[in-house]
């Protein structure tokens, strides 16, 4: 499979040969630890067809993962040593790199759950020091140096001090320094926080992840995005954590919640997300990223993993990347200043993106009213046409007669759309 690169603006990943790469991502955290082969198979497969490209999984899961076996009975490692891995675990997690991969997708490889070198929370224990950590991350280097993986280090922790950051940092250089060191290579902090804070300008580095989190009604995704898209040097930016579906809506300490997250909700952070320049974005739900199989679950889950595969979310983001590939690709930068009537409160706030060279524009409201936007970066007369982002539908196109200034009323039907505006033909 073709190796990926950061496009020459540093804005976007693509393809060795050019083509352009847009990372949709799903958490699925435990698949190594908690699927057996025909499980890994059914979800690859679901997902393939859903159009996802990126697969974040763990090789020392969260749950257990240093003292619960996989599914065919074997631990990560011997005596906890990260500097012996054990081969028979470690064949299952081929099994599924390659399973994913002759579906057209990536792993996101995460080499640890963050626990194991900043417990904070969790199991743990921490294992992992600076000498270790180069140790374990050579050897996975050479293991899926021809692999399609994007190397993901942290895993859902900060690295505050010297030791975290340190050892952290060993492991980056051991990737780097095996087979496998041409991968791109990112970092999966904790809820509410972004490598552009422990990261900010880290050789090793080759884009930003931000996590939203789960706390509810709804994370103002574009906000942080923005931020970071700002951030100097400039390196491709998404958010590789936002509110999963199916996930309770928790208060701001975890300490309540007001039922789950929606597709809607998915829909807003997928969307707000991308139109303000992230290069891709990850989606996540509550009861795939644990696998859970029945019994005793993580925070209120619901159903089981198999059964939530279906939710409507997980389709509804393929709408979004078939939509941006459908369209100029490098050129696209964030455009919300094209939106003219914003309403105080912030949640309903349109966000739109446009091509550089003036062959479209999109503006999705998150909330169905009515949005008036300036038409001056237009090179010739425009028509309007709607995206609905539930079906991934186009709507019929109607000619613009504004030139300079135009109200775009949604259908009555849904509660966010895409006005899509391009050259008239």
């Amino acid at each position: 499979m073709r190796r990926l690169r950061i496009s020459p603006n540093q804005r976007f990943l693509q393809h060795e040969d050019g083509k352009p790469f847009f990372y949709l991502g799903d958490t699925a955290w435990e698949l190594f630890h908690k699927l057996d082969r025909d499980e890994i198979r059914h979800y690859a497969d679901k997902r393939a067809q859903q159009g996802f490209t990126v697969v974040q999984a763990v090789c020392l899961a969260e749950l257990g993962g240093l003292r619960v076996p996989n599914r065919e009975g074997h631990l990560p490692l011997h005596d906890n040593d990260p500097t012996r891995p054990n081969e028979a675990y470690f064949r299952l997690v081929d099994f599924a790199v390659e399973t994913l991969a002759a579906r057209g997708m990536w792993t996101g490889m995460l080499p640890t759950w963050g626990d194991k070198f900043c417990k904070l929370w969790g199991e743990g224990p921490v294992i992992f020091n600076p000498e270790n950590a180069f140790v374990y991350g050579e050897w996975l280097s050479d293991r899926y140096a021809e692999a399609p993986i994007i190397w993901i280090l942290g895993g859902d922790r900060p690295a505050t001090d010297a030791f975290e950051v340190e050892t952290v940092r060993a492991m980056a250089k051991g990737i780097r320094a095996g087979k496998g060191g041409h991968h791109l290579m990112s970092y999966h902090p904790r809820g509410e926080d972004s490598t552009t804070k422990y990261w900010p300008d880290e050789a090793w580095l080759d884009f930003h992840m931000l996590q939203t989190g789960h706390v509810g009604p709804r994370r103002l995704t574009e906000e942080w995005i923005a931020r970071d898209y700002a951030h100097k040097p400039t390196k491709p930016v998404m958010d590789a954590e936002p509110p999963y579906e199916d996930h309770p809506r928790m208060n701001s300490d975890w300490s309540s919640f007001d039922g789950y997250h929606d597709d809607l909700v998915v829909r807003q952070a997928a969307y707000g997300a991308v139109f303000t320049g992230a290069h891709g974005h990850t989606y996540g739900c509550h009861p795939v990223w644990q696998m859970h199989h029945g019994g005793e679950p993580v925070n209120r889950a619901r159903r089981t993993w198999s059964e939530a595969l279906d939710l409507p979310g997980a389709w509804q983001v393929g709408h979004l990347r078939r939509l941006m590939e459908s369209l100029p690709f490098f050129s696209r930068i964030p455009a919300s200043d094209i939106v003219l009537d914003q309403p105080s409160e912030r949640l309903e706030r349109a966000v739109a993106t446009r091509d550089t060279e003036g062959s479209y524009a999109m503006v999705y409201t998150p909330v169905a009213r009515p949005v008036s936007v300036d038409l001056g970066w237009a090179k010739a007369p425009l028509a309007l046409s709607w995206f609905d982002p539930r079906s991934g539908q186009h709507g019929p196109g109607q000619q613009l007669d504004a030139t300079s200034r135009a109200t775009l009323t949604p259908p009555p039907t849904g509660p966010d759309w895409v006005a899509l505006l391009r050259p008239k033909s």
